[in-house]
């Protein structure tokens, strides 16, 4: 169909064309599921982030004040570290104490501790399931407070080791490791630097999930920008 418009003067107006016309049909404005689904991101609620954000702060209180260097999370890690020992333990032969396998037996322990929370990060990262994957980073970089523990004990010899099988051969894993790699003398000072970088990856942790949810939010707020002008 085609509009006509007579002027005052008589003559015709060229004629508009409806289908040139812009529609008036309204623009869709992405909520937070539709702009995760853009980022490919599962969603974070609003209460969901505060309850994770709760925990993190009071676990990262918990483990600023704790003086012991064990905390109730290690309990779940050091079974896991012994099961470590045990799996790349039959990699070694019968008594073997040295070599590379001996070696990666004694180191297993730490391997696996850290191999299982990073593994499962990779896997809810996969999936792109924020809290999940956030979880699972925070405690990977936990364990390097309850390894540096482990590592600045190498020459003192003060804690109380636990061992699967044979308590009379107990083998302190760092002081055999540091020795094996002539840096025993340097425990203290990498032990610091474990938990240091520990430290850092549970605070970038939570922050990063703190920027998802942003992240999300202003995907949201531009997209509803934009569509407000079509």
């Amino acid at each position: 169909m085609q509009f006509k418009h007579a002027s005052s003067a008589g003559t015709e107006e060229p004629a508009l064309d409806a289908d040139a016309v812009p529609s008036a049909e309204p623009c869709a404005v992405l909520d937070d599921e539709e702009a995760d689904e853009e980022s490919g991101w599962g969603a974070v609620s609003r209460i969901a982030l505060v309850l994770w954000l709760s925990f993190y702060v009071l676990f990262l209180l918990y483990a600023a004040f704790d003086r012991t260097g064990f905390l109730l999370i290690d309990y779940v890690n050091l079974p896991i570290h012994e099961g470590g020992h045990l799996l790349f333990k039959t990699f070694t032969r019968c008594g073997q104490e040295e070599g590379f396998a001996a070696t990666l037996a004694v180191a297993g322990g730490t391997i696996l501790q850290l191999a299982v929370p990073l593994l499962l990060a990779v896997c809810f990262a996969y999936q792109r399931h924020p809290t999940g994957t956030a979880f699972c980073s925070f405690f990977f970089f936990e364990n390097f407070l309850n390894i540096s523990t482990y590592m600045a004990d190498a020459r003192r010899q003060q804690l109380t080791l636990v061992t699967v099988g044979d308590g009379d051969n107990v083998i302190h894993d760092w002081l055999y490791l540091f020795s094996h790699m002539h840096v025993l003398q340097h425990d203290l000072q990498i032990a610091a630097a474990v938990r240091f970088i520990g430290w850092i990856g549970m605070i970038g942790t939570v922050l990063w999930l703190i920027r998802k949810r942003d992240s999300r939010l202003d995907t949201s707020e531009a997209r509803a920008r934009f569509t407000r002008y079509q």
